[in-house]
């Protein structure tokens, strides 16, 4: 293991932590809010302790694929450990493991809240927490990687652990380079966004955030009442938005390079709009006796299932009344998640869809054993490894689903709140059902329940084996 680049890699993320508080300190100047103090001081800590780590750089800048993991896992954890100091000096989050529940469910971009009255925090710790969402969701070492010109070609295995979705492909040669084009385009979405919210006249402290959590597709909003204040043509921009952030960036890739062909002909993408506008169809008859108008239950029911499809989480109506039909579809929808490549979380639309095409193979071999069939997708066929991958992560998520439930269980919640809660973080989504349906919060749930939660979203987001890997003996073993 290379110990002294992964030393680096941390101490430039406390370092980039550092730089990324400065901007809670400019929100608290304009605001004249004392907190802003406290991000000053605790950003030049980090910074002091980022420099200690690694006061030079490693004469070995290669990483391997378990230093890839291993970077990748202790820099999300430290940047969640640090991250949520500032909540507990200003008093507003006094208790540690709740400001790290909240941080941790910001950078995951989960959305998850403990939080009883979100307008009560000052300014500056609104915008850090919905921030955390704009930082997590395209990654903060896909950041470093387009800031940092890191040797070789295993610079890739950081990349590979970071990022959502069953593969990782280069769109430029350079690693570097797709780092940077995914930025630019992460960058473009999120500022198209705000212009509009903006123009549809909510505030400019309100559109950033929102667009943060639109474009991380996290949740956190900054009134009490979530998105419900907002009029139908805002609420409609966020749905667009919030649908777009769960598209493969390697859609905008392709639609730069006037491939619109190849960008419409993916099956992820294709699959992933069907499944929106049939979840949409089936739920606007499902609730539409519930609202005056039918635009009124097709808008509550387009919002809803944008949300939850790309586990962002906002919400603007307490589904938890809905029938239980479209509960059930939400649910389902939890667990589908967004595509791979984008910014939301789940399982993720081409896992399924492979699952699906592998189910079918099986059928076709049973009633015609001599048959050879292999398993396409997007015109390549799908090697051993990948199927291979897909099916232990299968095995692996529903094992800690299982072993979540177990723990949080001694809670005494119902089992619609539990099931939700693991599904909720597991997933990066936020809100669940019953205790912490979309006008509740996790702030009833014990410590040992929060932590079990915290893991729950560092897993999701990092897709499982980053965090797995941490607990694996052999992992801490030298070489030879």
């Amino acid at each position: 293991m290379n110990d002294k680049m992964i030393r680096f890699i941390i101490s430039w993320v406390l370092k980039l932590e550092a730089i990324l508080m400065m901007l809670p300190v400019l929100i608290a100047l304009i605001y004249r809010e004392k907190e802003g103090f406290v991000y000053l001081i605790w950003a030049a800590v980090c910074a002091g302790i980022g420099c200690l780590l690694c006061r030079k750089k490693p004469a070995n800048m290669e990483i391997y694929s378990r230093d890839g993991f291993v970077a990748v896992s202790l820099s999300w954890i430290v940047l969640g450990v640090f991250g949520a100091v500032p909540f507990v000096i200003t008093r507003e989050i006094p208790f540690y493991v709740d400001a790290l529940f909240e941080i941790v469910s910001g950078f995951t971009t989960t959305g998850a809240s403990i939080l009883p009255e979100v307008e009560a925090l000052s300014h500056a710790s609104l915008f850090w927490r919905s921030f955390s969402h704009w930082v997590g969701g395209m990654g903060v070492l896909v950041f470093i990687l387009a800031l940092l010109p890191m040797k070789g070609g295993s610079v890739m295995n950081l990349m590979k652990a970071e990022s959502p979705g069953p593969t990782v492909s280069k769109f430029v040669p350079r690693v570097r380079g797709t780092a940077k084009l995914l930025y630019q385009i992460y960058i473009a979405l999120t500022l198209i966004t705000m212009a509009a919210l903006i123009l549809s006249g909510i505030s400019v402290f309100e559109s950033v955030t929102l667009a943060f959590g639109a474009a991380g597709t996290g949740g956190f909003a900054v009134l009490n009442s979530g998105c419900v204040g907002y009029s139908p043509v805002q609420q409609w921009i966020l749905t667009i938005a919030m649908i777009a952030f769960g598209v493969n960036f390697n859609f905008y890739y392709l639609l730069l390079c006037k491939k619109i062909k190849s960008a419409f002909g993916s099956q992820e993408v294709r699959a992933y709009f069907l499944i929106i506008l049939m979840s949409i169809g089936v739920i606007t008859w499902n609730v539409h006796t519930m609202y005056p108008t039918f635009g009124e239950a097709l808008r509550q029911a387009a919002f809803q299932v944008g949300s939850i499809i790309t586990t962002t989480g906002f919400a603007t109506a307490d589904f938890n009344l809905w029938p239980e039909l479209s509960k059930t579809i939400l649910v389902m929808l939890m667990f589908i998640g967004a595509c791979a490549g984008s910014t939301g979380g789940g399982i993720k639309v081409s896992r399924i869809l492979i699952l699906l095409k592998t189910v079918h193979k099986e059928l076709t071999a049973i009633v015609h054993p001599r048959s050879v069939k292999r398993i396409r997708f997007d015109d390549h066929v799908v090697e051993h490894e990948v199927l291979r991958a897909i099916n232990v992560f299968i095995i692996v998520y529903l094992v800690i689903f299982a072993g979540s439930m177990l723990v949080i269980s001694f809670d005494e919640f119902s089992f619609e709140t539990n099931f939700t809660a693991v599904a909720a973080t597991l997933n990066n989504i936020g809100p669940g059902l019953d205790k912490v349906g979309p006008m509740s919060n996790y702030s009833e749930y014990s410590t040992i329940s929060k932590l079990i939660l915290i893991f729950d979203m560092l897993a999701g987001r990092l897709e499982l084996f980053p965090m797995l890997i941490l607990f694996y003996p052999s992992t801490w073993k030298r070489r030879g």
